[in-house]
């Protein structure tokens, strides 16, 4: 990893408008949360919809989609690219360092207002859980749409394809599916760091985890191999 690349990419993303869109998303779940919790109801009740339906299954996924689509996107879109690919640098550590701000930037927009959420709803074994878990599922969702920035001129509409007919329609109805979601091995992980009933873990969190790691690997593998042989023109397919 290039700790340099690593600051740029981090002040690039950070400063620019998109970083904005980040923040409703996580003040709605805290806030949902918390109207929720002050109405007497039963956290049964509402905690699967708000922590997993919205949090879990929506939120993460998007914000790692905005970001994870951006760090490498963005300087595609500009040109900017080039820059770096003209300097002798590994394109693995090019990629490992991006994927590095997508994570850590995903994690704290998303997983830690899980981890809030979970507070609330649960205490805080429910949010050592659901941080633990989404802190997971952040890493593997950056790999996936850093490499879809690599793959697409358009990685935010082939994202929001993937998370809308794979993460959330196959995985309901296709039961072989939910071993290559990354919404069930966040939700696993989360269930065996701590087991709650308001997480409908379906997979053993072993099984997700190792999953997890696998799709992280093909992730940032495919990115490695794209970027080698990416133009100096910044042109993808």
């Amino acid at each position: 990893m290039n700790l340099t690349i690593t600051r740029i990419t981090a002040r690039a993303l950070l400063g620019r408008k998109r970083a904005l869109l980040l923040l409703p998303m996580p003040a709605l779940l805290i806030g949902l949360t918390l109207l929720a919790n002050g109405t007497g109801v039963p956290a049964a009740d509402w905690g699967p919809i708000v922590l997993g339906e919205m949090g879990i299954t929506v939120i993460l996924p998007l914000t790692a989609l905005i970001v994870g689509s951006s760090v490498l996107g963005l300087e595609i879109e500009d040109g900017t690219i080039t820059h770096i690919l003209a300097k002798p640098l590994p394109r693995r550590e090019i990629v490992l360092s991006k994927l590095f701000v997508a994570w850590g930037v995903t994690t704290l927009a998303a997983a830690a207002p899980l981890a809030v959420a979970g507070a609330i709803a649960g205490g805080p074994g429910l949010a050592l859980g659901l941080l633990g878990g989404a802190t997971l599922g952040a890493l593997a969702y950056s790999a996936v749409f850093l490499a879809f920035s690599l793959l697409s001129r358009r990685p935010v509409a082939i994202g929001l394809i993937y998370i809308m007919l794979w993460e959330n329609l196959l995985v309901r109805f296709a039961s072989g599916a939910k071993v290559l979601s990354v919404q069930r091995y966040t939700t696993a992980t989360a269930d065996t760091i701590s087991p709650s009933e308001l997480l409908n873990a379906t997979l053993p969190g072993v099984v997700a985890a190792a999953l997890a790691v696998a799709v992280i690997a093909a992730g940032t593998m495919l990115a490695t191999m794209r970027l080698r042989s990416f133009a100096l023109t910044g042109e993808t397919s």
